[in-house]
Parts: C-alpha cells; structure tokens; sequence
C-alpha cells in the first residue's frame, strides 16, 4: 500500500499524541518508572530485554517508540551508541534532559517524529533496531513499521520486540478476561481514558484509539518485507502489573501499586490472580536483515 492509498489516520494520531504528552509528566514522577532510581546509576531494562538483544557494547541501536527514553539509555548505558523516536514532543524534551544529566548526551539522539516516519528523519542504519511492550497497539497497519525495520538494518542486524501478547488486549481493561474487543485488527478502538498504568489516580484525561494485531500479522508484516525470523517466544507472566488483580509469581499476593518498572523489582513477573500460568501475558521476537 502506497502512502497515497493509505487512509488519513492523522486525527488519531494527534489524539494519541495529546495522550502521551498528558501521560509524560506524570510517568516522570511516578514509582513506576523510578526517574530518580534510574539517576542514580539503576537500568530500567528487563532481564528478558536484555537476554534477547545481548551484548551492545560498541553497536548501534535504534529504538523505536522510546517514549521518554529510559529504556534507550539504559542501553546507552551497557555500551551502545543509540538513537530513540517518538511522537510525543514532551517524552522527547525530557529524554534529551535526562541524557545531559546522567551524561550520556554524546552516546544518545532523541528524535521526534511519528514512528512510520523514522526513515525521513534518520537515515544511517543499525545493528540494532529495538521496541518493546506497548508499542504495536498504537500502529493502524504494521506493513509500513516493518517496512521502517527493515530500511534501519544494517546487513546482519537483528530487530528485537518484547510486548504485550494480542490475547491479554481483547479484554484490555482486565482483570476477568472477558472478551470485549477481536483479536483480530477490525479497525481502531476508541476509548476515553483517565488516569495511567503508571499511576491510576492521575487527574488526566485523553482520548484514545488503539489496534489489535494477532500474532501471525506480526510476523507476516516482517517477513513480507524480507526480514528473516529467528525466534518466537510466548510467556505466561509479565515484568509489569499494569492490570488489577495482578499477583507476584512467587508471593501470589495482590499488588497495591504498579512497580514491575522500578529496577528494584525488575526481575518480578505477575500473572493474574485468577488465571495463575493459564494465559500468554507477552511475547518476543527477533529478526534478522541478511542482505
């Protein structure tokens, strides 16, 4: 599909934008993300994360959707030389702020565009493209984000996504399951929101418009534009209690507040209290460029 035959999904777009710059401010200061954990020397990344994209010392890594871009120095942080996107002005304000005061403006870009539009505003290419958790929901038509992957490869490289599996986004406000929305991609769905996984009680509010992928459109998108996979992995727990009624594998106790993010916990998992190792919370992928 040619830019021109595309439907003009720009309204969405701005309203998910105005989403996350509501989101940006709140986030900073929330225990969820441990902003001040994260100064003081502490990753974000999870050990998954990290297992699956290994060691980048010495490489070069584009993240995709990086949102304030914790994630992205941390990274930084093991090595690589990195450049994170995002649509939301604000995450990338804060991104660049944060790089200065941990010292690590000289080993991380941030730029600010729609991911669909990376390649217009950056154009070496990568031995690492990386995104994770929450991030394909936001995406009306994954050809054009493969299409994205593949242009910012270097031959060799590898694309590596952690996220949330389709499954859980068919009830997408928990925590009893029940299937409100298809698994499969119907359209967009619209909701107005308030507060944020990061912290329920928040005095914002937005509107909305996600998308549900099933896995095998995932892959085919990747694949469709020459990519190769090499690893498929589904997983019946979670780094992140970002439902309710969410409980620690090894404790089985309800959690009060979100705080998977925090690197004090982040080698908690969570399942739901109700459905204990019965469902996919998340999966992983990676591809390869070969040519």
């Amino acid at each position: 599909m040619s830019s021109t035959d595309r439907p003009d999904w720009s309204p969405l777009f701005q309203d998910n934008q105005q989403a996350w710059d509501a989101r940006v401010e709140v986030h900073a200061q929330s225990r969820f993300y441990d902003v001040d954990g994260f100064r003081s020397g502490q990753s974000s990344l999870t050990p998954l994360e990290e297992r699956l994209v290994g060691d980048v010392t010495g490489k070069s890594l584009l993240h995709l959707q990086c949102h304030f871009g914790l994630d992205t120095l941390s990274w930084a942080r093991k090595g690589a030389q990195v450049t994170g996107v995002d649509f939301s002005a604000k995450a990338i304000v804060l991104a660049r702020r944060l790089a200065e005061e941990v010292g690590l403006s000289a080993a991380a870009r941030f730029v600010e565009c729609n991911v669909y539009d990376t390649r217009s505003h950056v154009q070496e290419s990568f031995d690492i493209v990386f995104s994770s958790f929450g991030v394909t929901g936001w995406l009306p038509d994954l050809r054009p984000w493969a299409q994205v992957i593949k242009e910012s490869l270097k031959p060799g490289g590898r694309f590596v996504l952690v996220e949330f599996h389709p499954y859980v986004w068919m009830s997408q406000v928990g925590p009893d399951l029940s299937i409100r929305y298809p698994y499969f991609n119907r359209g967009p769905i619209t909701e107005a929101g308030s507060g944020t996984y990061a912290e329920r009680s928040a005095q914002i509010s937005y509107r909305e418009h996600g998308w549900n992928h099933p896995l095998a459109d995932v892959i085919t998108a990747l694949l469709s534009v020459g990519l190769r996979l090499d690893q498929l992995a589904e997983y019946d727990s979670s780094p992140f209690d970002i439902f309710s009624n969410m409980v620690r594998k090894d404790d089985q106790q309800p959690q009060g507040q979100p705080s998977a993010a925090s690197s004090s916990s982040r080698n908690a998992e969570f399942w739901f209290r109700d459905h204990p190792g019965m469902i996919p919370l998340v999966y992983s992928l990676a591809v390869s460029r070969s040519e």
